[in-house]
Order: structure tokens, then C-alpha cells, then sequence
């Protein structure tokens, strides 16, 4: 893992190889973490500014977490294939498939569980921790289907604090998707200083910057307002804006 800290010259970079992410496997479930979660913990990966956890989780069929308490914390699913089943507190009892965004404020205190919908298909997503500019808020849920259509060479926003057309998060946060064609280039600028951004490439080969990441690699960078992206080849990333500090 390569880190380099800003000064008045340059920007901050922390490279996130995926053969260096944590993994466990207990046969129901098998898990990466970009960050120190559960029973793997790495002391220089602990969070990325207010990106507290990013789990790469693949569940069996009819297989679960069950009911289990949550508090000030903003929590993001993204399945990336198959059906995930939820139930919380609030009274929400749903699911959520491929091209869904689903998101959970715990605020003061939630008790939820997921399950794999599916008795024959596994279902992976990605399970992202966020940490909240408020804390103590009522408990909410909310999600969203967006178009795949809508991130074809272009950055689509599915979670902000400000755009009414992605889910709503209690941080001054942002996720956009993207699928890029080969060659392919988009820029992206920070909505305000003081904000990094996370890229996490889901598939393919892209160049962030002067870093090149393959399929579940991951680039932090922080200290400058504007960003550039270049495909490789066809490739699927997630791009999580959050403040450093």
C-alpha cells in the first residue's frame, strides 16, 4: 500500500490493492474488507475520512445476517448481482436487486437483518459505512432504482445530501457509478474543499490519476478539486466523496 501526504505542491493518495483488502469466509458468507471490520483489523486501514467501512460481501442462498443493532451510522447497500432481502425497526420489510441503492441512517438506534432472497442464486454487494455529520437523528431507510443507462460514460450521483433525485445521506457525502467504454475519459470535481474521493473499481482497468487499478482495487485521493478518470477497457467503478476531516 502506497501513501503519500499532501503539501503545498501536491495531493494525497492511498492505493488500496484488492489482494491486500481483508477477507473471511464462514462458508455462508465470504467477505472483503477495504477497511479493518469484524475480526480483521489493520491499523494503517481504518477509515477514509468519513468512509468508515467498505465490505465486498457474497452471500449464500437463503443465507443471512440476522436482526442486530445499529447506531450513528449511515449505511449503503449496492448489490451488484442477485436480491437481498431487509427488514428493520422502522417497519420496512423489502428487497433490493441490481441497480438499486438502498441506505440506512441509524441515528439514535435500529435493529435490522438481511438475507439472501434467493434459495439458488448467490447475491454479492457492496456494504458501505458511512460516518454521520449529525448524530442521534431519527432512525430512517429509503431506496432507490436507478438506470444503468444513466452512468454510460458519465458519472451518475445515487447518494447526496442535495440532489433530489439520488438517496438522501445524513454526511456531506456522494456516490456516483459509472460504466466507462475503452478509452473513455470524465473528470470529476469535489463539491466543496476539504473533501477526498474513493474509487472503487467494481470491474475492468482504469487509470485514476497516475494510478492504475484493476478489478476491486481502490484509490484514496484528497487535496485538489478536480480528478481524472481513463478506461482501459470496459470498466464499472464507484466513486465515494466524503469529508477528510
Amino acid at each position: 500500500m502506497e501513501t503519500i501526504k499532501p503539501n503545498n505542491n501536491s495531493l494525497g493518495k492511498k492505493i488500496h490493492p484488492a489482494t491486500e483488502r481483508g477477507h473471511v469466509n464462514f462458508g455462508w458468507l465470504d467477505s472483503h474488507h477495504s477497511f479493518s471490520f469484524g475480526h480483521w483489523y489493520n491499523p494503517e486501514k481504518t477509515n477514509f475520512g468519513a468512509l468508515r467501512v467498505l465490505n465486498d460481501d457474497i452471500v449464500e442462498p437463503s443465507m443471512g445476517f440476522g436482526t442486530h443493532p445499529h447506531q450513528n451510522m449511515e449505511i449503503v447497500s449496492i448489490p451488484l448481482f442477485g436480491e437481498l432481502a431487509h427488514k428493520d425497526s422502522t417497519g420496512t420489510n423489502g428487497i433490493i436487486r441490481t441497480g438499486d441503492v438502498q441506505i440506512m441512517s441509524a441515528g439514535s438506534g435500529i435493529q435490522h437483518s438481511e438475507f439472501n432472497h434467493s434459495s439458488e442464486k448467490k447475491v454479492n454487494f457492496l456494504q458501505i459505512w458511512i460516518l454521520p455529520k449529525v448524530g442521534g437523528i431519527e432512525p430512517r431507510y429509503a431506496q432507490k432504482t436507478f438506470s444503468e443507462a444513466g452512468r454510460v460514460n458519465r458519472f451518475q450521483t445515487v447518494v447526496s445530501p442535495i440532489d433530489e433525485e439520488a438517496v438522501w445521506i445524513n454526511q456531506d457525502a456522494y456516490f456516483s457509478l459509472a460504466t466507462l467504454d475503452p478509452g473513455k475519459e470524465l473528470s470529476y470535481s469535489v463539491h466543496a474543499p476539504g473533501q477526498g474521493i474513493f474509487t472503487f473499481l467494481i470491474s475492468g482497468k482504469l487509470r485514476v490519476e497516475d494510478s492504475l487499478l484493476e478489478r476491486r482495487d481502490a484509490v484514496g485521493y484528497w487535496g485538489k478539486e478536480d480528478y481524472k478518470f481513463q478506461a482501459e477497457v470496459k470498466s464499472e467503478l464507484l466513486v465515494i466523496e466524503v469529508p477528510m476531516k
